[in-house]
């Protein structure tokens, strides 16, 4: 099965920037539904910017529109999450997820989860 670690994760002042990245076993490119999720403290966990591996579909929050990205690589199977702009409600624990095939439907349905890595945005 898919196996996804991220890395990345860190401690940075409010207005920098900072990149995650989340590593793929057992994968092929072109075949995955991939994205960014979030939880912060006291908060539920969000959607923050998912892709279709094939580069078919793209999804960003609003509260990150113009700020985040997603780059991937598939020669290293990882997926980027660049994050610029960054504001103190930013900070929290960001989860890599994966499922086969498209991200159609229920984005937050998905099979393959990382363990996470926090991210500390301070003012």
């Amino acid at each position: 099965q898919v196996q996804l670690v991220e890395s990345g994760g860190g401690s940075v002042q409010a207005g920098g920037s900072l990149r995650l990245s989340c590593v793929a076993s057992r994968y092929t490119y072109g075949g995955y539904c991939m994205g960014w999720f979030r939880q912060a403290p006291g908060k539920e966990r969000e959607v923050v910017a998912g892709s279709f591996t094939g580069g078919f579909t793209t999804y960003y929050a609003d509260s990150v529109k113009g700020r985040f990205t997603i780059p991937q690589d598939p020669a290293k199977k990882t997926l980027y999450l660049q994050m610029s702009r960054l504001k103190p409600e930013d900070s929290g624990t960001y989860y890599c997820a994966a499922r086969a095939g498209s991200c159609r439907g229920d984005f937050t349905a998905m099979h393959y989860w990382g363990k996470g890595t926090l991210v500390t945005i301070s003012s």
